[in-house]
C-alpha cells in the first residue's frame, strides 16, 4: 500500500489487492481489534465521507451490532458471499449488490462463505446531498486531451 499523490486537485492511494486487505488490522479499542479494514479518509484527505476496503475471512463475523448518529453507510459488495444483520433481518450479499443503511439501525457483517468475502463501505451524512452528478456538475469549454 502506498500514497501516490496528494495535492490540492487530487489525491491518489493504492491499496493493492482486496485479499491483501487481510493484513490490516483496525483497533478502536484496546480490547477490540478487526482484521481485514482500511479506511481511507485521512490518507486521501476526504471532506465530505469516509470509505473503508473490507476483507473478511471465512466464516468470520462481527461480534457486536452498532448504529451511527449522524451517517448512512453504503455496502458495495465487490467479491464473494456475506450477510447483514440489520434490525434482526438478514440481508445477503454477493458480488454487484448495494445496500444503503439508515443512521439508526443496527447492523453487523459476516463472512457465511467458505472463501474471502470483500466489500467497500461508504459513510456519508445522511440527507446531506444538494446535488447530484447531473444537477451538480456543469460542462467546460475545454476538450480532454488524451496525448
Amino acid at each position: 500500500m502506498k500514497e501516490n499523490n496528494t495535492s490540492s486537485d487530487y489525491s491518489k492511494l493504492e491499496l493493492g489487492e482486496f485479499s491483501n486487505l487481510t493484513k490490516n488490522v483496525f483497533q478502536p479499542s484496546p480490547d477490540f481489534k478487526l482484521d481485514g479494514k482500511k479506511f481511507v479518509k485521512d490518507e486521501l484527505g476526504l471532506t465530505s465521507s469516509e470509505i473503508s476496503f473490507n476483507t473478511m475471512a471465512p466464516n468470520t463475523a462481527i461480534p457486536l451490532l452498532h448504529k451511527h448518529k449522524e451517517n448512512e453507510e453504503i455496502y458495495i459488495a465487490v467479491k464473494g458471499k456475506g450477510q447483514l444483520l440489520l434490525n434482526d433481518n438478514y440481508v445477503d450479499l454477493k458480488e454487484g449488490t448495494v445496500v444503503r443503511v439508515a443512521t439508526d439501525t443496527e447492523r453487523a457483517i459476516r463472512n457465511n462463505s467458505d472463501s474471502l468475502f470483500s466489500f467497500i463501505v461508504i459513510q456519508a451524512k445522511e440527507n446531506s446531498l444538494e446535488g447530484s452528478t447531473v444537477s451538480d456538475g456543469y460542462l467546460i469549454e475545454k476538450k480532454p486531451n488524451w496525448n
